[in-house]
């Protein structure tokens, strides 16, 4: 039986596409029984494309309302993983307890934590920086390296050439994470 995955994204969904490009080939042999995105954004209509549930749970100004309605919504696709890919949210800690989620990072954890990764690389004149996949737990981008691939900063490198670059490993990385995690055991 395949493992069902639950894709969470805020952006324009190019990894969570490689996913699901590897899942129609047969690369993949898992269940996106879902993507749910915290913005009104481009990866929604990637999903529906795909005949993918999408579901859109914007964030108010009730934090917790949020979280609870953002755990409910993953709890009722009933996942095996969750995996946030260009997710843009801290995930309660609640949220991580009761569901096993791994995350794409554009840089090698733990170097560059946080939102602002590749221009943090960038600014500290860093010459060599990747992408990580990772376990989330409670913290922010502190949960155990799954895996990494390194990219060379290349001196014309700007923020967005260097992220597009960075994008390209994310969604190797991803779908060779998910081939070597899944069937998910006991982690």
């Amino acid at each position: 039986m395949n493992n069902r995955i639950v894709l969470l994204a805020s952006g324009s969904g190019s990894i969570a596409q490689a996913i699901i490009d590897a899942v129609e080939s047969g690369a993949l042999s898992l269940t996106i029984a879902g993507l749910i995105s915290d913005k009104d954004s481009p990866v929604l209509e990637r999903a529906r494309q795909h005949n993918i549930p999408s579901l859109f749970v914007p964030v108010g100004i009730d934090r917790s309302a949020w979280n609870l309605a953002l755990f409910e919504a993953v709890n009722d696709l009933n996942p095996d993983l969750v995996v946030s890919v260009g997710f843009m949210r801290i995930l309660d800690a609640r949220f991580v307890h009761h569901f096993k989620v791994i995350n794409t990072h554009p840089a090698l954890l733990p170097l560059y934590p946080g939102a602002h990764a590749v221009r943090d690389a960038l600014q500290n004149g860093a010459t060599i920086t990747g992408t990580t996949v990772h376990w989330v737990d409670a913290g922010v981008d502190t949960g155990e390296i799954i895996a990494q691939v390194q990219v060379p900063i290349l001196e014309y490198d700007d923020e967005d050439t260097l992220h597009e670059r960075i994008k390209i490993q994310e969604r190797l990385l991803i779908v060779d994470t998910l081939k070597q995690l899944l069937p998910l055991g006991e982690q």
